[in-house]
């Protein structure tokens, strides 16, 4: 698409520099290298350059520093990158935006990526008169949030993890690697509810416990006590010099609401990712999508890139139709993998279920099927099963007969007549293949680190990159030796 001649590029501007605003003005500099279509300008709250937040439980783990989570930033002329900036206030009719440091910036279009903050519950202590976290509480959320914790949680001391979803889990697994006698505490009837049924948390709560993390599920806490530690609605006092909050989100909405754009829980948009302005548009944690998406890092990127291909022209109708989420759990010793439909009752009608139930080795797997589709999957314990059944549920290919093997990771037969059908993605959050990681490795990317800078996988949320390690593995057996 050319450009033309003498006119001037569209402005775009970007409110958020996270891990979506950031691959939204990644994905424009991709598509418009020389800014010949759109300039972009993104202006973000946090005085850094952007990272990847998803892996914040690795910088606590000790897997990672926060250097090594930084994302990109885009040396392009077409894209400008202010940090430690604010946008307070939309002017929809003069397509403006004020910043708080006094200076407006002007936009054909404006995408909202403004993410989403923590949702801390109604329990005495846990903040402050003014909203902030109490003393001795934090979220984590940001990297102010992880050297809070850090400073908070000392070798050998208690920590009250509140929250027993993906990121309280993956908090409470990375703190007792570092020395910290750790406590979760969920109000729901098991750890990770919305993922994983009810048989398989409570092989995981075992294997949390095998660990040093004492899981308390079906409690709600009543008031933090600082210093002393986390009350619970029965009397009990659970120790705690720290109390990290992992208990929701919420979307910051309050800059669209302000403007008089549609909100709910979230920015409302449409399959064009566009607000009930026309020239507003919202990505992201901050976006309410009728087919979901919010809270994970793959549908953010996805929604990023369709809308960058359509303010750039490069695809002016590219939509975005709805999430398929994944959750794989990011803790040393444990790989759990979860999708679909796991909460149906194994006898629903169309369903069919197999389950391998291993309390004393601490597997288990729950394959459901439904039209010989995998329609979903709690894989705790089961890597290669793992693997092989997230691809089939990516590609919706017919599933083998003999599912016990699947779910054990033995080789099985294709259904006959089985066409070809799609590769599905060793890295679901950038969508590369296992040809694309190939290809790299020809090129000479030989390691994680340069598979990653050539192709990007393993840079979201950080579940692949075992199966990454295992091709590089592979691929560098099967190489052939050097001639003497």
């Amino acid at each position: 698409m050319s450009t033309v001649q003498g006119a001037s590029p569209r402005q775009i501007v970007v409110v958020g520099n996270g891990m979506v605003g950031a691959r939204f003005a990644e994905e424009v500099a991709r598509l418009d290298p020389k800014g010949e279509r759109v300039h972009v300008s993104v202006v973000g709250t946090e005085p850094h350059a952007a990272y990847n937040r998803v892996l914040l439980s690795g910088i606590v783990a000790g897997d990672y520093s926060a250097d090594q989570i930084r994302l990109p930033v885009p040396d392009t002329p077409g894209v400008t990158v202010r940090t430690g900036v604010t946008a307070t206030a939309l002017d929809t009719e003069r397509r403006t935006v004020a910043l708080d440091d006094g200076s407006h910036l002007a936009y054909d279009e404006l995408v909202l990526a403004t993410g989403a903050r923590a949702a801390f519950p109604p329990i005495t202590g846990a903040t402050a008169p003014d909203g902030a976290p109490g003393e001795g509480v934090t979220a984590l959320r940001d990297l102010a949030d992880c050297h809070r914790l850090l400073a908070l949680a000392r070798p050998g001391a208690p920590v009250v993890v509140l929250g027993g979803g993906v990121l309280g889990l993956e908090a409470a697994r990375g703190l007792v690697g570092r020395g910290a006698r750790v406590s979760v505490v969920e109000s729901s009837p098991w750890i990770m509810r919305r993922q994983i049924d009810q048989p398989a948390a409570r092989i995981l709560a075992d294997r949390y416990s095998a660990l040093g993390v004492a899981v308390h599920s079906w409690r709600v806490a009543s008031r933090w006590i600082p210093g002393t530690g986390l009350e619970m609605d029965d009397g009990r006092i659970l120790p705690g010099d720290a109390l990290v909050v992992t208990a929701g989100v919420r979307g910051n909405t309050e800059l669209a609401a302000d403007a008089g754009i549609e909100v709910e829980h979230g920015i409302l948009v449409d399959d064009a990712l566009s607000t009930s302005d026309a020239r507003v548009h919202a990505i992201g944690d901050c976006a309410q999508h009728p087919g979901g998406g919010a809270g994970l890092v793959q549908p953010g990127w996805e929604q990023a890139g369709v809308l960058a291909r359509r303010l750039t022209g490069a695809a002016p109708n590219a939509l975005y139709t709805g999430a398929r989420p994944l959750t794989r759990l990011k803790a040393e010793g444990i790989e759990l993998t979860a999708f679909g439909r796991v909460h149906e009752a194994d006898d629903a009608e169309g369903l069919e279920t197999v389950t391998i139930s291993d309390p004393y080795g601490g597997r288990y797997a729950k394959l459901s099927v439904c039209e010989e589709k995998v329609v979903g999957a709690v894989l705790l314990g089961f890597p290669e099963a793992a693997a092989t059944l997230s691809q089939l549920f990516d590609t919706g290919a017919p599933v083998p007969a003999d599912r016990l093997a699947l779910l054990q990771g033995l080789p099985t037969a294709a259904p006959e007549g089985q066409g070809a059908v799609a590769e599905a993605p060793v890295c679901r959050c950038n969508a590369v293949t296992r040809t694309d990681i190939e290809q790299a490795w020809l090129d000479g990317a030989r390691t994680r680190e340069a598979i990653a800078e050539t192709t990007r996988a393993t840079t979201g949320c950080g579940g692949c990159v075992r199966d990454v390690n295992a091709l590089l593995s592979g691929m560098g057996a099967q190489a052939p030796a050097p001639v003497a």
